[in-house]
């Protein structure tokens, strides 16, 4: 099974990140941005082949490791 986790700033987090995107892209020509927001994206391959235990399991993961939760929300994406 594998799991496809997406990161990103909860609302009201600052993104410096983002609003050095944001300026690039105004630099490079591209107007009208008026807000970027990155975050991260985390590719797992599991061995799990139940998805309820593999989604646990996944949950955990971003828990403890994979998102900080005080400023990040996270989106778990299963597939076989």
């Amino acid at each position: 099974m594998k799991a496809r986790v997406h990161v990103t700033l909860k609302g009201g987090v600052h993104d410096p990140q983002g609003k050095a995107i944001q300026h690039a892209l105004a630099q490079l020509g591209f107007g009208g941005v008026d807000g970027v927001r990155a975050g991260k994206v985390i590719d797992l391959e599991l061995s799990d082949t139940d998805e309820a235990s593999a989604r646990e399991r996944v949950d955990a993961m971003c828990q403890q490791l994979l998102a900080n939760t005080v400023i990040e929300s996270y989106a778990i994406e299963l597939t076989p």
